[in-house]
Parts: C-alpha cells; sequence; structure tokens
C-alpha cells in the first residue's frame, strides 16, 4: 500500500535589527514556489528538498506531495501578512486529505513582526490540521528552539556543519526516522536543552579545532554511545529577538524520555563550560586590511561579517569599502559586493565602458556610515544568474538580479539588485574574478563562504564594523531576550 507524504519548507532566518520587514516580494525574489514548481526548482541539488526528492525515488511505497515551498534571504522579521498567506498556502494544501506523515523544512530562527516564535507558531498549526499524523522537521543549526516544538513534532534533526554543507544528510535522516516512526519501527521522544549564553555565530564554525567543531564530536560520541536516534547542537542566531534565544541541545531517543533529556543535559553542560570560547574580538577593517596586504603570497580574504547578507545584512554597510578606498591598494584587488539598483540601473543604461560618477553604501540606512563617493567604469554587465559549483546547495540556481562589474581605482566592484550572500564561487567567476588570481579580496560574508573559497584562497581575516550584524550585541536593544542572556 502506497503511503502519502507531505511537503513544505517555510524557512526564514530573522535579523530584528535590520532595518525593514521581509514580505511577499523578498520570498518571491529567493524561492515561492508551488506544486510542481517545487520538484522543478530542487531536483538533482544538494539542499534538503533535493534530498526529498531522492528519497522518494528510492522508495516507490512513499508518494510526495510537494505543497508551499517558500524561503527568502535573512533579513528584518516575516511580515504577519506574508505570514498569514504563506501558513495560509500550506494548511489549505493539508486540509480535507488523508496523510501518512508531514515533512516542514523550517530554519528555526523565523520571526514575524506580531510573533517572536513564528517556527513554533508554524509547527503548532500544522498539528492542528494533521491530528495525530507523525511530522518531522529539520532544523538550520542556528535555530532558536523552545521546548514546545519538540513535544509538538514527532521527530527533528538539525545541521551538523557549519558552513551547511550537510542539509541533504540532514533531511536523509529526517526521512528516515519519520518514516520508521510511521512504521512502528521506533517511537522518537525528544527533549531540549538550553545553555544559558548567547553564542556569536562568527565562532560557531565546525571545521577546525573551535569551541562547535568540538561540540559536534562530543555531541556525535553521545549518540554512538548512547544509542539515541539524534543529538543536535543549536549555536542559536543571535540577531534574532526571541526568548528561545542561545544555545540549545536537542536530543531524541526511541521511546525512553528520561534518557533523551539526560544525554540533552549532559551536551548542554559541556557546551556551557565552552562558552567563554565562542567570545572572540575582531580586527576593524583599516587593521584587518594591513594584515591581509602582509599576509603570505596568495590571495587573502577580509570578510565584512556585520554586513553578512547571510546574517541579514544589507548590502549597504560602507565600512569595509571606505577602508578599502582609504588604503589604496597596489595588488589586484576586489570588493563583493554592493546592492545598490540604481546603481546597477545605471550602469546598464550607460553600457560597458561609461564612467559613473556614483556614491556607494550607506544609501539604505544612515544608521552605519555615509556613503562613499567614487568614479567607476564600467567592465562587464550581467544578468545574475548562475548555478552553484561549491558544496553548498550545490547545482542550485542563484539569481543576483542584474549586475555590473566597476572599474574603481584599480578595484574590481560587484554591484548587484539582490542581496545575495557571495558563498559560493560562481558569485565571482560569472563575473570573470578567479580569486586565486588575487591578491585582495573584500566580501560581505562570514562563514559559509569558506567552504566555496578554501581551494581558491590562502588567508581569511575577519573584520567587524558597523552593521546590522556586529558581533557586538550591546549595539541593539533587545525586547524578549532573556534577562540572563542580556548583554553587558
Amino acid at each position: 500500500m502506497v503511503k502519502r507524504l507531505a511537503i513544505a519548507k517555510f524557512a526564514h532566518e530573522s535579523n530584528s535589527f535590520t532595518p525593514g520587514e521581509t514580505g511577499d516580494a523578498e520570498f518571491e525574489a529567493y524561492g515561492w514556489y508551488r506544486g510542481n514548481a517545487v520538484p522543478e526548482r530542487y531536483a538533482g541539488t544538494r539542499t534538503s528538498l533535493g534530498a526529498v526528492l531522492d528519497f522518494l525515488k528510492g522508495h516507490p511505497e512513499w508518494q510526495g506531495t510537494f505543497l508551499t515551498s517558500a524561503a527568502a534571504n535573512p533579513a528584518g522579521p516575516v511580515t504577519d501578512a506574508t505570514f498569514e498567506k504563506i501558513m495560509g498556502e500550506i494548511l489549505g494544501g493539508l486540509r480535507g486529505q488523508s496523510w501518512d506523515a508531514v515533512y516542514l523544512c523550517l530554519h528555526g530562527a523565523m520571526l514575524c513582526a506580531g510573533n517572536p516564535k513564528a517556527d513554533e507558531e508554524v509547527i503548532d498549526r500544522v498539528r492542528k490540521v494533521v491530528g495525530r499524523t507523525p511530522i518531522g522537521v529539520s532544523y538550520d543549526l542556528h535555530g532558536n528552539l523552545g521546548e514546545a516544538q519538540i513535544k509538538v513534532a514527532t521527530v527533528a534533526v538539525g545541521y551538523k556543519t557549519h558552513p551547511h554543507v550537510d542539509m541533504y544528510e540532514t533531511t536523509e535522516k529526517t526521512l528516515r526516522l519519520l518514516t520508521a516512526a510511521v512504521d512502528g519501527r521506533i517511537r522518537p521522544i525528544g527533549a531540549l536543552a538550553r545553555v544559558e549564553a548567547l553564542f556569536p555565530s562568527v565562532n560557531m564554525r565546525t571545521t577546525g579545532d573551535g569551541p562547535m567543531a568540538e561540540m559536534e564530536a562530543i555531541a556525535a560520541a553521545a549518540e554512538k554511545k548512547y544509542g539515541v536516534l539524534d543529538v543536535t547542537v543549536f549555536g542559536g542566531f543571535p540577531y534574532a529577538d526571541t526568548p528561545y534565544a542561545g544555545g540549545s541541545i536537542m536530543v531524541h531517543a526511541d521511546g525512553d524520555a528520561a534518557l533523551a533529556e539526560r544525554v540533552a543535559r549532559e551536551v548542554a553542560g559541556e557546551m556551557l563550560k565552552r562558552a567563554p570560547r565562542f567570545q572572540m574580538e575582531l580586527p576593524t577593517p583599516a587593521e584587518a586590511i594591513r594584515k591581509a596586504l602582509a599576509s603570505p603570497p596568495g590571495c587573502a580574504v577580509v570578510l565584512e561579517n556585520s554586513d553578512n547578507p547571510g546574517s541579514g545584512g544589507i548590502g549597504d554597510t560602507p565600512g569595509l569599502f571606505r577602508a578599502l578606498i582609504e588604503a589604496k591598494p597596489d595588488v589586484p584587488t576586489a570588493f563583493a559586493f554592493f546592492r545598490d539598483e540604481p546603481a546597477v540601473a545605471e550602469a546598464h543604461k550607460a553600457g560597458i565602458g561609461a564612467t559613473l560618477d556614483i556614491k556607494l553604501g550607506g544609501k539604505l540606512s544612515d544608521l552605519f556610515g555615509d556613503p562613499v563617493p567614487v568614479q567607476g567604469k564600467v567592465v562587464m554587465l550581467t544578468d545574475g544568474r548562475f548555478r552553484n559549483v561549491g558544496p553548498m546547495s550545490t547545482h542550485l540556481e542563484v539569481s543576483l538580479g542584474r549586475t555590473a562589474l566597476l572599474d574603481v581605482r584599480g578595484i574590481k566592484v560587484i554591484l548587484t539588485e539582490h542581496c545575495v550572500s557571495p558563498n559560493d564561487p560562481g558569485f565571482l567567476l560569472m563575473h570573470g574574478i578567479d580569486p586565486s588570481k588575487l591578491r585582495l579580496l573584500c566580501v560581505k560574508a562570514k562563514n559559509h563562504i569558506r567552504a566555496g573559497l578554501l581551494p581558491y584562497v590562502k588567508t581569511i581575516i575577519d573584520c567587524d564594523a558597523p552593521g546590522p550584524a556586529t558581533i557586538d550585541m550591546r549595539n541593539f536593544t533587545f525586547r524578549h531576550l532573556p534577562e540572563a542572556l542580556m548583554p553587558n
């Protein structure tokens, strides 16, 4: 007998301190698909929904129905109207039908203008519609979770890597556990242990020998030692102002609630011990550029963490760019990027070879610095479309909107219409920029870009500047954060 699986995605990482909100237009620009358009978008990709499609191919006993897949780039909280519209599509697709299981692809750090616990709201509403039907959920490593989410879902699994190169594998495991629960082979019971600390995401990489890498090793060892179904370490997303902020450990055991709680508390204790090691200080843009130019031969990268679009950055803060212009580097240099629709339009109208007198940065908000006046020559124009070639979301098509490449005092500067993290080498390569041929590359990015750039570069230096994702959390006014986590 064929079993029916309902599939939906509603994912957003919401930054409470990014100017503006995230509405219909932002979801449509990044990816809001319905029905058959979902498999057309994700077939053959190393993504969560790519994993669902491959699962269905390999399990003919399951018939999948794609409802809605909606995601937007990290930015301000989702508007209440957009949240209701997307939820209406998902719930409308679920109602009036019989399902054997439901799979939800969520992020875990979504906020609405009127609700700081939006992911919990998604699961609650789905549960009310489908009754006792098993629900499996996959989460991002930066999820801010509450205990209610664990109790309402049948089983949940979170990413184990940062950069997130295991989206596919996370969904594979979620579906494996979910379908085993449907068949009665396991009885998942979840537990969540909170870690009373606010963790900066810049030091949350699972590569190398840092504290998050240690935590992932501890979680994997605990999973094996105690024979539980899954142990996920959540670093949390500190820029989401929610009562659920901070780290947490999620554990699912087979029919043993006490075991799940014991393992969760044990691993949480290990994370709390390491909390001071997650904290760090970063150089200013000027200091980082000096360090980069003094580094060993090869491409040196300076990352402007504070305006990383993957953390809710706006692609418009001028701090790093101003320092780069003032440094006057006499080496092959590129800057990625500014989101500047008017400048892109002006460049496309003027054409290749034209010289533009423009201001860059500080246009969308005056909170983070004034615009930088420059003169730039248009050297390339594109439609902004490429497919990822790196290890994160491999083969997924990306749209930057139209783009323009300017030569500003010998520096190659990329301008885009959309605010998209330059995490994949394809972002640079489509503009004729081979990172391995550069001496200095300045980028609005944080951790994900490392996975794609490592084959090309020798040195990576993080810096901090005014922006919606600065490392100094004292720059922000929180309203919902637990008192114990308030920055001081």
